[in-house]
Order: C-alpha cells, then structure tokens, then sequence
C-alpha cells in the first residue's frame, strides 16, 4: 500500500479523486468542512493540519484494494514529457580556388546534386561531421571557414547548418556508391545549373561571390 509522508492538497485531492467523491461527501467522509477541501484545489501545495492528516491516513488504509490503487496512479509525478528532437545535418560547401565540390545523390526516383552533407548525432559536432563526411563521401580533406548559419530546411524538415570550408588535399572520387551516383567539382559560377537558385542557402550564395 501506498505510505504518504505527508499529506498536501494535491494529495487529499488524488484520494478524493480514487474515492470518487464531490467535495461535499469527501469533506463529511473526513469530517472537515467543504470550503476546506475547496482549498485544496485551489491550493495544491497546501499542508494540512496534523488532525486532518491523520483523517487522511485513517482514509486511506481503510480504503478498499481499487482504492489504493487509484490512489497510487492519481498521486505518482507526472513524467515530463519527452520533446521530440528535429533532425540536424551538417553541410560542407567546400571550395577549391574558383570551383565548389557537389555530389549526386540518389533519390527514390530521381537524381539531387547537393553539397556533401551528414546526419549529427547528439555527441557530435556539426563542423566536425561536416570535415568528416566529405572525406567519407568523396575522399576529399577540407577545413571549416566559417559557419554560415542554419535554417529549417524547406524541403527535407531537418535543421541544416552550413559551413564554408577550404580544400586542403584529395582527389575527389565517389567513395559512398549507395548514396551517390557521382562526384565533381562545379565552377562556382555555374553552380545554379546543378542546383536551382531558390533552392540555396541564401548566405551560401554570398559567400561563394565574397570568397
């Protein structure tokens, strides 16, 4: 059986409730007055006197087994409630002199050409996943630039931060052939002819022009 340390409002109230009693008839079970059990609704925090606590106590041991059991449901801390967590993805917008390095993916029924890009795991660091999957999907080694910022992405839904990242060494090769069908550096000026202009990370444009 359930043990109370000590008896609140809120408590008085579960009871109530596993009783199924209104106000009226848990006052007179207990032998208080009705604008006191009013209070504990009002009030759930609030302790009662040591005579109504051991009312309370008295009530629920002698309380049948669905009683109790009631009770025990009614009065455990509601756990918080788990906050689904959006997806986030890391993505490399890696530049070799006048050139940005694209792959192409597969799709269920068409090809994407994109920047290389990873899923990142809680532990991990998005500019860490970005070095880390480009190498991984083209052989290519880069450094982060610069953060260029995030954004809910408008098509896929998961939260996309981008990095303006350096060449350093590599030769570029598809190194994730169930993933993509290709890999090439594009000539930054002819980047909207693999990707649509409205379909790019606005900062990601500027920077290109800057760098």
């Amino acid at each position: 059986m359930d043990v109370v340390d000590q008896w609140t409002g809120q408590r008085a109230c579960s009871l109530q409730a596993a009783l199924r009693m209104t106000n009226e008839s848990f006052a007179g079970h207990l032998g208080v007055a009705v604008r006191t059990v009013a209070s504990w609704h009002a009030e759930p925090e609030i302790v009662p006197r040591s005579e109504i606590q051991s009312a309370l106590d008295t009530s629920l041991e002698r309380a049948g087994e669905a009683v109790r059991l009631r009770f025990g449901a009614l009065s455990r801390p509601t756990p918080p409630a788990v906050q689904p967590q959006a997806l986030t993805v890391a993505i490399a917008v890696v530049i070799r002199g006048a050139e940005v390095l694209l792959v192409c993916r597969r799709g269920s029924d068409f090809l994407t050409w994109q920047f290389p890009a990873g899923m990142v795991k809680p532990d991990a660091s998005a500019d860490a996943v970005a070095i880390q999957e480009t190498h991984s999907e083209t052989g290519i080694h880069c450094a982060v630039r610069e953060r260029l910022g995030s954004r809910l992405h408008p098509i896929t839904g998961v939260i996309a931060t981008y990095y303006l990242c350096d060449y350093l060494a590599g030769e570029a090769v598809n190194r994730d052939p169930l993933e993509n069908v290709d890999v090439t550096w594009v000539p930054r000026a002819s980047l909207t002819r693999f990707i649509p202009a409205e379909k790019i990370y606005s900062p990601i444009m500027a920077a290109l022009e800057d760098a």
